[in-house]
């Protein structure tokens, strides 16, 4: 089984309490649109505000699909307000490049290092071809913490919510 350093990918000096907000893509961005919205989502955490304080915060686009939000709330909690200004700016990404953040039928697995996608419904047929296999890692998108972004991100099919909805042959386990 692969192993990815999630750690790697974020800041430094964010609690593991810090509320995480993961949003996948329904393609993968190229790297000229990756470095925009890198740009566009730094702009948006540096000026990130609640009831007019800053908010310690940050976002990256990672893996090329996921725009992965963190804010630090030891000492100022994200209002609703400031929940809905991020949202608005994953919809403003939503109508710039024509994708949608916002489809949970789509599933993405870590296949040769790589996010690929796959709608819910063909997961059992890739699992029957041999595509993915019990210990293929499934981008896990319900974190809400830095602590669960870290251990609970990249989960093995066979230790996920998707392993009581699909079925591996006895060969496919070996």
């Amino acid at each position: 089984m692969q192993q990815v350093d999630i750690a790697a990918l974020l800041p430094d000096g964010f609690p593991d309490e810090s509320r995480v907000w993961v949003y996948q893509c329904s393609r993968a961005f190229i790297e000229k649109e990756a470095n925009e919205v890198n740009e566009q989502l730094h702009h948006f955490y540096a000026n990130w505000q609640t009831h007019g304080a800053p908010v310690k915060g940050w976002a990256a686009l990672l893996f090329g699909q996921f725009v992965v939000m963190m804010a630090d709330e030891s000492n100022e909690a994200v209002s609703g307000c400031s929940t809905d200004s991020s949202v608005r700016v994953i919809k403003s990404l939503e109508r710039q490049y024509s994708v949608n953040f916002f489809d949970r039928m789509m599933l993405t697995f870590l296949v040769n290092g790589k996010a690929e996608m796959l709608p819910f419904n063909q997961v059992q047929y890739a699992i029957d071809k041999g595509y993915i296999q019990e210990d293929t890692l499934l981008f896990n998108n319900i974190a809400t913490t830095k602590k669960e972004l870290l251990n609970n991100w990249l989960v093995p099919v066979k230790e996920s919510w998707l392993a009581g909805r699909v079925t591996f042959s006895k060969e496919q386990m070996q």
